[in-house]
């Protein structure tokens, strides 16, 4: 069996899933708070890490750094960073390991923090249009830095031995910007304020642990976009546990509608939601809240609702508490079945809605209307989507396919699952559980 027969699955689709589901750690955490331990030579223990590819490489990576990683059991780790093999970072390895991770990002606002340098090679991922990262290196920049961009080995550097605090206005309220310049500005001599900072749960929760780690940060500021840090010049070890991954919830929202089943999805972390619910329960979808349990009833139909003048509905991405750009896609997904029309505005990426082809092969009505925006005419289920053959582009739309190939009439194929991996772990043995049939060839 060679490598591309073994990155594929095949589903029938047409089964209706249903039981008791439980999302995997934030994935998007992970990556932040896996790189802050890097901030410390004392041991750090997180718990519920996801065991996905792009995590999994990322412990990959700082152990090759010479960070020690002890496996407690499943999802908890220790990690103690008190021997840092910095040349390392010059290394042709190094370059291998990191170019092939978004995440390896993540890891350079601890290393300038911590040694007065940072290396990376040029970061993979998905492929979605322009990530840029100047938000990163502007704030380094500003808090005394240097940056230098190696244009034929795309290798970038910073270096900053004495970094002071000072007023930073991010030039976009980027969630890894935000964490990034955050991690470094903890050790900055003096006080750091970061205007226009995330305030998504994943920074609050990197906020949270770097607090107990002995940082200063004002707890006031926790949440909102006004970040102010007091520098330290030690931090400490810790505990952490992630939170549950709301796009996973989101994920699962999306499968039990397209497939008519009937999920609950345990232990959902309802307060870190967002608008995630609402925007489903626009589309018509019943979402019961039942503690921090969500329960999707069997629905036969679902109705996209419009605005309040009868127009049609849009949808779009928004920074925190509004939808995560993550989702669109499966929402997109979600509406082709829906009775009536909405207009999806994916705002950040410029690349991520050309994945439709594969959807209006299958049948649905789905108008592109530019590389941000796609018009959905429900098909209000008078007609199945029909299986193909299709190749998953990125995580989101991967799964977002394979939502769509679930409720489909016949059997599909997914090609370069590998990218679903990346941010769902173990996705083919918990969606069996629930009823799918689903196999990896």
């Amino acid at each position: 069996m060679n490598v591309e027969q073994k990155d594929r699955f095949e589903i029938e689709g047409g089964h209706r899933l249903k039981g008791d589901i439980t999302p995997q750690g934030a994935k998007n955490e992970a990556l932040q708070v896996i790189s802050a331990v890097l901030l410390t030579c004392d041991p750090v223990t997180i718990h519920n890490i996801p065991d996905i590819v792009d995590v999994n490489n990322l412990i990959d990576l700082l152990r090759a750094l010479g960070v020690t990683v002890q496996k407690i059991k499943d999802g908890s780790y220790t990690f103690t960073a008190r021997e840092v093999d910095l040349d390392y970072m010059e290394s042709e390895a190094f370059r291998t390991r990191g170019s092939g991770l978004r995440g390896s990002i993540m890891i350079l606002g601890p290393l300038l923090a911590r040694f007065g340098k940072g290396y990376i090679p040029k970061p993979g991922g998905d492929k979605i249009g322009r990530r840029r990262l100047d938000t990163h290196f502007l704030g380094f920049e500003q808090l005394g830095a240097q940056f230098t961009y190696d244009t034929d080995k795309e290798f970038f550097r910073v270096r900053g031995h004495a970094l002071k605090g000072t007023h930073i206005l991010l030039d976009e309220a980027s969630v890894t910007g935000t964490a990034n310049v955050l991690m470094a500005a903890v050790c900055a001599e003096g006080q750091t304020t970061i205007y226009n900072a995330a305030c998504e749960p994943y920074i609050q929760q990197l906020c949270a642990m770097l607090r107990r780690m002995g940082a200063c940060i004002d707890p006031l500021g926790i949440g909102s976009n006004l970040l102010r840090i007091e520098g330290v010049s030690k931090l400490n070890g810790t505990e952490h546990t992630l939170l549950p991954d709301f796009i996973e919830v989101g994920s699962f929202i999306g499968m039990a509608a397209m497939t008519q089943g009937e999920i609950t999805i345990k232990n959902a972390g309802i307060p870190h939601l967002g608008r995630t619910v609402d925007v489903f329960r626009r589309l018509g979808i019943q979402v019961d809240e039942h503690g921090d349990d969500l329960f999707v009833p069997a629905q036969d139909h679902y109705a996209i609702d419009t605005f309040i003048d009868g127009s049609i509905l849009t949808i779009a991405d928004a920074p925190w508490p509004g939808l995560s750009p993550d989702l669109l896609s499966i929402v997109l997904t979600v509406a082709t079945q829906a009775e009536g029309s909405v207009l999806i505005h994916q705002k950040m990426f410029e690349s991520r809605l050309f994945f439709v082809d594969k959807l209006i092969d299958m049948g649905a009505q789905i108008i592109l209307c530019d590389p941000h925006r796609a018009t959905v005419i429900g098909l209000e289920r008078k007609h199945a989507l029909r299986g193909i053959k299709m190749t998953s582009p990125d995580i989101r739309a991967g799964v977002s396919l394979l939502i769509a190939a679930l409720s489909a009439h016949g059997t599909s194929v997914i090609d370069h699952v590998h990218q679903i991996d990346r941010g769902y772990q173990q996705i083919e043995q918990r969606l069996t559980a629930l009823g799918a049939q689903l196999r990896r060839i």
